[in-house]
């Protein structure tokens, strides 16, 4: 039923049905009595992680960073017991349900995490995913990057913290987690999933360990692999590197059916936690 449901959007979203006979169709799916939100894929599957888990306390909050205010989703576990950062990047859609979850998903681990909205200078993030990824082409990359370093050190200072900050990013938050680890002198652990790699030149100057994730079948991030490598060999860098075989770009997001890998998934989630405990409970 829920692939049959993702199939027909698809074809509305792409212009081959028009808006009657997607919901004629999708009332004949559904029984004409259910109709849901379907803004985007990241809204059609549930949560992993509920946000009214008991174990975790939860709220948006704010921090300053280079333009102003930046709203972001925290989480931690409840009780009093001072534990390391995360902060969490998120794809090209912004902070959506999706990445709340990611963030009470690290807070079960017991870290601090925050995944900061990188749309908050617009005001924060729409509802509407395709909004979302033409605002987030519109941001200023220098400007963005220095929110981000903003949220390591709001982390670090934060008083249930221990000081010790690691970065996680997917995608376009990949990108900016590599960005992060050139232009922070605070985070320890930097873990970009799938995410373009930075200039050789500034490669120089990331103090922190870094766990590098990679699809297969990404082309377009993966000519940057060997000249990445390189440089953070040259500049001794620690680094860990791994390429999931038969994923796709994005094969950690499991609200996308399209692109999620169960088995890399996990596996890849599995080291970072490892990789971050390793590096931030020392």
């Amino acid at each position: 039923m829920e692939n049959k449901i993702l199939n027909l959007y698809r074809k509305f979203k792409n212009g081959l049905i028009g808006r009657r006979e997607f919901i004629k169709r999708l009332s004949i799916l559904i029984g004409a009595f259910t109709l849901f939100p379907l803004s985007g894929e990241n809204n059609v599957r549930g949560e992993i992680t509920s946000k009214d888990d008991p174990r975790l306390q939860t709220e948006f909050i704010k921090y300053p960073g280079e333009t102003g205010d930046i709203r972001a989703y925290f989480a931690k576990p409840k009780g009093d017991e001072k534990l390391p950062g995360v902060v969490i990047i998120h794809e090209n859609r912004g902070l959506n349900l999706h990445f709340e979850d990611v963030t009470r998903r690290v807070a079960l681990e017991r870290f601090l995490a925050i995944t900061p909205d990188a749309l908050s200078p617009f005001g924060g993030t729409p509802g509407d995913p395709d909004k979302a990824r033409e605002l987030i082409g519109k941001l200023d990359t220098p400007l963005t990057i220095k929110n981000y370093v903003a949220a390591v050190k709001y982390l670090k200072t934060h008083p249930s913290c221990t000081g010790k900050v690691g970065v996680i990013g997917f995608c376009w938050g990949g990108a900016m987690a590599n960005q992060v680890a050139v232009h922070s002198q605070d985070v320890l652990a930097v873990v970009p999933f799938y995410g373009r790699q930075p200039h050789s030149e500034d490669v120089p100057k990331i103090k922190a360990s870094l766990l590098l994730h990679y699809a297969e079948m990404d082309e377009m991030i993966n000519k940057g692999i060997a000249e990445y490598e390189a440089s953070l060999k040259k500049a001794s860098v620690e680094y860990q590197i791994y390429i999931y075989k038969g994923t796709k770009h994005a094969f950690l997001n499991d609200t996308n059916p399209e692109r999620y890998h169960k088995e890399a998934a996990e596996l890849a989630w599995k080291r970072t936690i490892n990789f971050l405990n390793e590096k931030l409970r020392k």
